[in-house]
């Protein structure tokens, strides 16, 4: 039996580290401050998915610092500010410019935290030049994002009844989330389903038999085969995982020194990354609509396979997520984040990463990619998903973020 551990909500917040009082990168402390509101609750609009407002914000933040000192192409906004205008309020200002935007219910604290960051950049002609691009640029690329499908309702959702279709899960049996995803325009790739994963394998294969009893075994509450570290490794990456690599961004970032346009490029590629991953994988979840483990383990009786045996009891460590289960979300971004960190400073490089659903803890790394497996794995862990989910998330997320990597500017 696995070792006691506190079991966080699948929903939990991903409580970012406090602002530094000393002036820092605008593109880091920026990203903190979303990360802050993301995590405040209720903040974060249930039907826009926090990938899409992290891309906006970065995107806003890339473009406006290429327009000054053309460090790279436009990812979508070619405009030529004045080469001596002030990199820092240009930032700043597209950043909060876009935030305000995104989140007008927040827009006194997010004023604050502006004139706040603002105030650290020296007054006179560069400042004031930096905001003017900053704002042209910012109204710009959220005029681009107009109707591109993110502000459309929920769509429908009618849960199946036959074995491998999604079933609401317990305990909340809440309906299911984001079924408008599919449809909102992507950032960089051609379209939703470029990448999406062929189906899941019959619920008779061997494959599936194999996978189901894994995550029987592994992913229940009580009586787990997992080890100790299985068991805080299916906790620790609960939190909403682009949070976490965000995280793991500014932690390498700071470690590596880099320059703010360094910086602002990171960001917009790693976001964009993520939130084209998240309409790829949402395309792919509602393509398929297959159910989680938790259905599948309870009904496993009528799944026709005599090697899947059914436990009416069973139930996972974490709370199923409210959304169907192929493929896995947290191995999707996790490859992505992987892939684009990857891209910009090499696979082989040290840190270490903290969760606020498992406070105090910190498990370190030498490889991108090693996080990113063991942030799959994890919900195989916790019994939210499968082997399958894991393996095509982990495809998805690869070729997602590849295709972003091509495309996305090159710096100069």
């Amino acid at each position: 039996m696995s070792a006691a551990i506190p079991v966080a909500s699948s929903q939990a917040p991903a409580t970012p580290p406090p602002l530094p009082s000393a002036p820092g990168d605008p593109v880091i402390q920026w990203n903190r401050i979303l990360l802050g509101i993301q995590a405040t609750t209720g903040a974060q609009p249930a039907t826009v998915h926090p990938t899409y407002d992290l891309a906006i914000t970065h995107a806003a933040i890339y473009d406006a610092v290429v327009a000054i000192n053309h460090s790279g192409s436009p990812y979508l906004i070619r405009y030529h500010g004045p080469r001596h205008a002030s990199l820092a309020a240009s930032a700043d200002t597209a950043a909060h410019d876009a935030l305000v935007r995104l989140y007008p219910n927040l827009k006194a604290t997010i004023d604050s935290d502006y004139a706040r960051l603002l105030a650290q950049v020296p007054a006179g002609g560069p400042k004031s030049q930096g905001i003017t691009v900053g704002r042209i640029v910012a109204q710009r690329i959220l005029a681009k994002r107009s109707n591109d499908g993110s502000a459309a309702p929920l769509r429908a959702f009618t849960a199946g009844t036959a074995p491998g279709d999604y079933q609401l899960t317990p305990p909340k049996f809440g309906s299911p989330v984001f079924t408008n995803w599919p449809s909102v325009r992507p950032f960089l790739i051609r379209r939703a389903s470029q990448f999406r994963p062929p189906p899941p394998p019959a619920l008779t294969s061997s494959t599936w038999t194999a996978v189901f009893n894994e995550v029987k075994a592994l992913g229940v509450s009580q009586g787990s085969t997992r080890t100790p570290e299985q068991s805080q490794i299916a906790v620790f990456w609960n939190p909403p995982i682009w949070a976490a690599w965000n995280q793991i961004a500014q932690t390498v970032a700071l470690g590596h020194h880099s320059t703010l346009s360094e910086n602002a490029r990171t960001f917009a590629l790693l976001n964009v990354s993520f939130a084209d991953s998240a309409i790829a994988f949402y395309d792919a979840k509602y393509a398929y609509h297959f159910w989680r483990p938790v259905t599948a383990i309870r009904n496993a009786s009528r799944a026709g396979n005599p090697a899947t045996v059914a436990n009416p009891n069973w139930t996972p460590l974490v709370a199923t997520a409210p959304d169907p289960s192929y493929p896995g979300a947290h191995s999707t971004i996790s490859a992505a984040g992987a892939g684009v960190l990857s891209s910009v400073y090499g696979n082989r490089v040290a840190f270490t990463v903290t969760s606020p659903a498992l406070p105090g803890v910190k498990r370190s790394f030498t490889r991108f990619s090693d996080a990113a497996n063991e942030a799959g794995l994890s919900r195989i862990y916790n019994g939210n998903h499968t082997r399958i989910d894991h393996v095509a998330g982990q495809g998805l997320g690869h070729q997602v973020a590849g295709y972003v990597i091509r495309h996305f500017p090159s710096p100069r």
